[in-house]
């Protein structure tokens, strides 16, 4: 085991952080509820609904001001871009093979990051969402059937603003006037009944993560 668990090497870490920190602070203004519920320490599964392109930023850093090392999910091709390769590899990410018999390989590498202690940040819907109004879609049942399988804490973050600085389709951020990026983190969601049910189990963080929306967006949630 890592004598950093769930981390990259010092040197990696830090040419992440001085990127992606004041990258942060700089785009957006940080309105974050309730971080002290992401646990310090120990393998966790971090739920998210997905609005932008800026949200992996957004998120890691407030994970990684939580105490926490973001490891992300990446497909598999960008692991063959000369240089980003293997720089995102030196981050820990994981790659996500698609339409392959080894499409299985990438929850296999989440649960050994999970036994590391990592924090994995998991989009459920797969893709940033097509709601008209942009609740959450129906989510696919990767992050439900990691933590059925490893017994892995799930905490859900519902987050908005992110879409405003850089909505989904277009390429230029939307810099003026400086947007605020809301989060809050939610309680860990009960799994306890849904063993051998990841389609159920999926729904319930699905459901979790809209209430959470809701509060965060002061807004009551649509029945379906």
């Amino acid at each position: 085991m890592s004598r950093r668990p769930g981390r990259p090497s010092r040197f990696w870490e830090t040419v992440a952080v001085v990127i992606i920190k004041p990258l942060s602070l700089l785009l957006v203004k940080h309105d974050w509820r309730r971080i002290d519920r992401i646990p310090r320490t120990g393998g966790v599964i971090i739920v998210a609904n997905h609005l932008s392109w800026t949200d992996p930023v957004l998120l890691g850093h407030l994970l990684y001001a939580s105490g926490r090392w973001p490891v992300v999910l990446a497909k598999s091709g960008v692991f063959a871009v000369p240089v980003l390769g293997k720089v995102i590899a030196a981050l820990r990410t994981i790659p996500v093979y698609r339409g392959s018999a080894e499409a299985t390989r990438s929850l296999h590498d989440a649960e050994d990051r999970l036994a590391e202690g990592s924090s994995i940040l998991f989009y459920p819907e797969g893709t940033i969402t097509r709601d008209p109004g942009l609740w959450p879609m129906a989510g696919k049942t990767g992050a439900a059937r990691l933590a059925l399988a490893t017994g892995a804490p799930v905490i859900p973050i519902a987050h908005w603003g992110a879409q405003e600085l850089l909505p989904y389709g277009e390429k230029k951020p939307r810099l003026f006037p400086r947007k605020t990026f809301k989060a809050i983190v939610g309680e860990p969601v009960d799994l306890s009944g849904f063993e051998g049910r990841p389609a159920e189990a999926t729904a319930e963080i699905m459901r979790a993560l809209t209430l959470l929306l809701a509060e965060v967006r002061g807004e009551k949630a649509p029945d379906a």
